[in-house]
Parts: C-alpha cells; sequence; structure tokens
C-alpha cells in the first residue's frame, strides 16, 4: 500500500566559511557581555536571551528594528534574511560584502543588533 503523502525532504544547509567565522569572531570582540551559542550548528550571538546576529552558510544575519532594517536595506547588496525559499525572517537582514570588509561598519551595525536585542524583555532560560 503506499502512501498519497509526499516524503519530507530535510534541509541540509551548507557550513559557514572559515574566513566568515573569523570576522564575525573578531567582530564580536567589541560586545563581550555577548553570549556565543550555536543556533542550527552555526555561530550566533544573544543577550537576555534574544538574539541580535549569527551565521547561515555563506552569510552573516543581524537583527535590527524597523528603523535599522530600512536605513540598512539601502545599503547595496543588503537584503531580507530568507534561511528558505518564502521563509522572510522579519527582524533580520543579511550583511552585505561591504560591510563585511569594513571592520568599523560592521562593528557599528552589530552594535545596533546588539542595542535592539537589549530593549527586548529578557526571555526565560530554558
Amino acid at each position: 500500500m503506499s502512501s498519497s503523502k509526499e516524503p519530507k525532504t530535510k534541509t541540509t544547509w551548507r557550513q559557514a566559511p572559515v574566513e566568515l567565522i573569523r570576522i564575525f569572531d573578531k567582530a564580536l570582540q567589541s560586545l563581550p557581555e555577548a553570549e556565543r551559542r550555536k543556533m542550527f550548528a552555526y555561530p550566533c550571538s544573544f543577550i537576555n536571551g534574544q538574539m541580535f546576529a549569527g551565521l547561515h552558510q555563506e552569510n552573516l544575519v543581524l537583527r535590527l528594528p524597523e528603523n535599522g532594517r530600512k536605513e540598512f536595506l539601502k545599503i547595496a547588496g543588503a537584503k531580507p534574511f530568507e534561511p528558505m525559499p518564502g521563509r522572510v525572517m522579519k527582524e533580520y537582514v543579511v550583511v552585505p560584502q561591504s560591510v563585511l570588509n569594513s571592520e568599523t561598519q560592521l562593528r557599528t551595525w552589530l552594535g545596533k543588533a546588539f542595542a535592539f536585542a537589549i530593549s527586548l524583555p529578557p526571555k526565560p532560560s530554558k
């Protein structure tokens, strides 16, 4: 007897490039109070249980408030974060190469993401 349901296909994501991990780790040195942990096997950063930055495949993503997102998305190459087709994560944006290449810009935007996350109510510990 065959099932009418299609089998679920497993999503396989590529590992983050070593150089991107290095850039992310170096930028996070400016935020020693950030908690580092992995989410879906990718390095991410949290404050008060709220994620504010992380890696996904070959992208660094930041969580920004609406006005910050509008400003950020004006940067060439910046785009909303869509981990799967049709699944845009509303508060997250993909950092373009031009920002990754600038320590100053990256730390500035990382700081804005951190400030947004710290303004949110703390998530209770599991």
